[in-house]
């Protein structure tokens, strides 16, 4: 009895830690985002006294003046272009492949799972000069040829060194949830005359969807807020940078005209549509990282 009521208080000391850990954090993530949201709707004159009163009203010129005068709106549209192009290109290319290497055996399968693998330890900051000298010496090779580079400043091509860059981790979140799935829907599938296209299409993709709308929220993360790439690739594209390099321009401007709160409003609109699609989606994040077959 003694011992019974010893485990019942150490779990509930354990759950009390928790509780408290998480709302700790919850707070450090919460308070910071609160505050730049309202700092958004300040005037400059607000920003001189104490930081954490509220905006006296709702000063939406802010918005307008970022998104004018500022050009976020125009870096805006560049990193919608850019993202959803990427991910296009991304999920026509890791959805096939993770099929294959997760549902066939074949020669060589070994060997690109390993690839595969090794590009997870490869951090993709480390290889942005290798890739802007391939790039550069592409540009002067085309030069030469035809009269005219386009491999940099080109948000195509940078769209696509995203995606490429994402491959190995798609590709191994989305094999290593094929792997679950039950062979047996597609036996059937195969005995009614459906091709491995039509099984892939038809049941393992709808199967899959939860697994597939996480990595397509990671990817948008990840393309939406990248800048080392996007500055090194489009240093001279003055039209084409995409809302983080275009948002530390800002920053870097307005902290010496003291135009803070378009500075703020420029941050609100880089989170805002990261936070509605997280909104939207949250549901289906944890089932797709862990929920794979059947049930029962």
């Amino acid at each position: 009895m003694k011992n019974k009521k010893e485990s019942t208080s150490a779990e509930r000391i354990y759950k009390i830690f928790i509780y408290v850990a998480l709302l700790t954090l919850a707070i450090v993530i919460i308070v910071p985002v609160a505050w730049v949201f309202m700092a958004a709707f300040k005037e400059n004159r607000e920003f001189y006294g104490n930081p954490w009163t509220l905006p006296a009203g709702l000063y939406w010129q802010n918005f307008v003046n970022a998104w004018n005068t500022a050009k976020m709106g125009e870096y805006m549209l560049n990193s919608v272009l850019v993202t959803a192009l990427a991910l296009l290109i991304l999920l026509a290319v890791a959805l096939p492949a993770a099929y294959c290497l997760s549902r066939f055996n074949f020669r060589g399968r070994k060997f690109l799972n390993g690839c595969f693998m090794a590009g997870l330890f490869i951090n993709v900051n480390y290889i942005v000069v290798p890739i802007f000298l391939m790039l550069r010496d592409g540009d002067l090779w085309l030069t030469k040829m035809i009269g005219k580079g386009f491999l940099l400043n080109n948000l195509i091509v940078l769209a696509i060194i995203y995606a490429a860059t994402a491959l190995p981790f798609t590709i191994y979140l989305l094999s290593g949830y094929f792997a679950t799935l039950p062979h047996d829907y597609e036996e059937a599938a195969y005995i009614d005359g459906a091709s491995y296209r039509r099984a892939m299409w038809d049941i393992i993709f709808p199967m899959a969807k939860p697994s597939i709308i996480t990595i397509i929220l990671f990817n948008f993360l990840s393309f939406w807020n990248e800048y080392i790439i996007s500055m090194t690739l489009m240093s001279s594209a003055t039209g084409q940078k995409t809302l983080p390099v275009g948002l530390l321009n800002l920053m870097q401007a307005q902290q010496s005209a003291a135009e803070y709160g378009m500075m703020y409003a420029g941050l609100v609109l880089v989170m805002l549509p990261t936070l509605i699609l997280y909104i939207c989606v949250q549901s289906k994040l944890t089932e797709g990282m862990t929920v794979g077959g059947l049930k029962g």
